[in-house]
């Protein structure tokens, strides 16, 4: 049976909680690899365990009733998957899956609600947690509205370099139409513009951060308020310009 560390594991949430909060789930906690588009929280189910990624990035996706599908949120090893579950709601609507594949600490939905129920500190952390992925679901939200394709394509190549390690980014167009909604063949067009202004080399299936620096000023506005929101309420140093 593997022995978790707090201080060895690399999802921040486990890393940050009290160490009394890491020591209840630590019993039931199992690693797991997840392989690319491996299902985390699955349309209408309730999910059987609570995943806090290690490595790897997935997607939190909305679907309309038609079937026009985009991405709403991101989640990396900042995060956790299945927070619904926070909010009393068994089951939601939409699907969280891996675009990169990674890994995970998994611990089981009845552990971790038995934990959340019980312990006000446990509570309380984890919703201020499910404020921040609300915050950027708003966000998200406002980019669509009012900032262009580029501005953006910026944000949530910054996002994935957040989640990601290195300056790789194994993201593919058809990822990058998801996460901007427009239409796969348009990609390639916004990226060459990005490669233009040296802040990113494309190549099949991949996409490298040459200046972060630059995507930070192109993306201008829309990043950087729940970035630093996350790092300010679970008491994090802030590493937003």
């Amino acid at each position: 049976m593997t022995t978790f560390e707090q201080s060895t594991t690399r999802n921040t949430l486990l890393r940050t909680v009290s160490p009394h909060i890491f020591a209840r789930l630590s019993a039931e906690m199992e690693r797991v690899a997840l392989p690319l588009r491996f299902v985390l929280v699955e349309d209408g189910v309730a999910p059987s365990h609570i995943y806090f990624l290690e490595d790897g990035l997935a997607s939190v996706v909305a679907t309309s009733s038609d079937g026009e599908a985009i991405e709403v949120g991101h989640i990396g090893r900042e995060g956790a998957s299945g927070m619904h579950v926070m909010l009393a709601v068994p089951a939601t609507p939409g699907r969280t899956f891996m675009q990169v594949e990674g890994s995970a600490i998994r611990v089981p939905l009845n552990v971790f609600t038995e934990a959340v129920v019980s312990d006000r500190e446990t509570r309380e952390f984890f919703l201020r947690y499910v404020h921040t992925t609300i915050l950027q679901l708003a966000h998200s939200a406002l980019a669509n509205a009012r900032y262009n394709v580029q501005e953006r394509l910026a944000r949530w190549l910054l996002m994935c370099h957040d989640r990601l390690d290195g300056d790789n980014l194994a993201v593919t167009h058809e990822f990058l139409a998801l996460m901007l909604g427009v239409r796969r063949s348009g990609v390639t067009d916004h990226l060459h513009i990005l490669e233009g202004r040296h802040a990113i080399r494309a190549t099949r299936g991949n996409v490298r951060v040459l200046s972060r620096d630059t995507l930070l000023d192109i993306a201008g506005g829309c990043y950087g308020i729940p970035e630093r929101e996350y790092e300010k309420v679970l008491g994090l140093p802030s590493r937003v310009r």
